[in-house]
């Protein structure tokens, strides 16, 4: 009999229900940050230890068996109890937290997150910090799935059960312009090409609708997910875009060769929001929103409205008095 009979691990637990979600023993290796070998050595013990099958691994993708289905609804009980008693036991002393997985928006990877790394990692001594930058609609993913613990994206209009949410930053979006292009409304740009952020993902899709409500139809050859890439070709003259004053500072670049115009149509507004699972962390997330507010006037509001005045009091932080920075030390 296998030494592992009869014991049913919580990191067999996770792995299987990683396995289920991302319908794949690779993917939910790369997930876990672990190898392919490991997951499926973790499923065998976990089929051993209940005397069942799990999962078909023949199928592809792969496929839970009746076994599967009717053990995933405890496994995902267990994975949250234990979720649970870590965060409650961990709240006695929040600077013992052992891991933190953070998920935030490009926007953010040159200056932001840098510093707001940097000052929790002085806190928390002990933490191993795992960060996971990407597409607003792929870090809600994650977060739903449990592969994050704090998400910090754009506010995709979704009631996210169990989530609780603290607002940071509203920016407008505004139009990026060739340099020297004479000023006016829509019909001075409408000799030009509209360069579109790719409607694959959630800000591209917002644009598109916004274009659609104001029966607008803008002639683009050119659809794109790079800031950098975007702002090249408006600065050689390809065409113009619609983007984000965030958009616009993390393609450094490239700011002096564009002008940047409010938006030619009626206005239109994002909101930065930082979500992540309720209760589960105490006050962390309210603390780490109230550092981020910091964070986010200083390097974000403050430069792009020294350098465009009109973005003033459009371009803001939200909600700060209302949620003032708590220590990490005395959670």
């Amino acid at each position: 009999m296998s030494a592992n009979s009869g014991r049913i691990s919580l990191w067999g637990i996770e792995v299987f229900v990683a396995t289920v979600e991302e319908a794949s023993i690779s993917a939910a290796a790369r997930r876990l940050g672990t190898s392919a070998a490991t997951v499926s050595q973790q499923l065998t013990n976990l089929e051993a230890a209940l005397g069942a099958s799990l999962l078909d691994r023949g199928a592809r993708p792969v496929a839970l068996t009746p076994a599967g289905a009717m053990f995933l609804p405890r496994a995902n009980a267990i994975l949250n109890e234990a979720e649970q008693a870590r965060a409650e036991l961990g709240l006695a002393d929040m600077s013992r937290l052992m891991r933190f997985r953070l998920g935030m928006i490009e926007d953010f990877d040159a200056d932001v997150t840098p510093r707001l790394l940097s000052d929790m990692a002085e806190d928390l001594r002990q933490c191993r910090f795992l960060l996971e930058t990407g597409a607003s609609h792929r870090l809600n993913d994650a977060l739903e799935a449990r592969a994050l613990d704090v998400i910090v994206a754009a506010d995709m209009g979704l009631a996210l059960e169990g989530m609780e949410a603290h607002p940071l930053l509203e920016e407008p979006f505004v139009a990026a312009v060739p340099l020297g292009l004479a000023a006016g409304g829509l019909e001075a740009l409408r000799d030009l090409p509209l360069i579109q952020y790719t409607t694959r993902h959630h800000m591209g899709r917002m644009i598109a609708a916004h274009l659609a409500r104001q029966n607008l139809t803008l002639a683009h050859r050119f659809e794109l997910d790079s800031y950098h890439a975007i702002m090249a070709m408006v600065a050689r003259g390809a065409g113009w875009t619609i983007l984000t004053p965030l958009g616009w500072m993390r393609a450094g670049r490239f700011r002096d060769e564009v002008e940047i115009r409010p938006l030619p149509v009626a206005p239109l507004a994002r909101t930065i929001t930082l979500t992540a699972r309720r209760g589960l962390l105490g006050g962390m997330p309210q603390q780490i929103a109230g550092r981020l507010r910091g964070l986010l006037e200083e390097l974000t509001v403050g430069p792009a409205v020294t350098a465009l005045p009109w973005l003033e009091g459009r371009l803001r932080v939200l909600g700060g008095r209302n949620f003032p920075e708590i220590p990490v030390r005395s959670l």
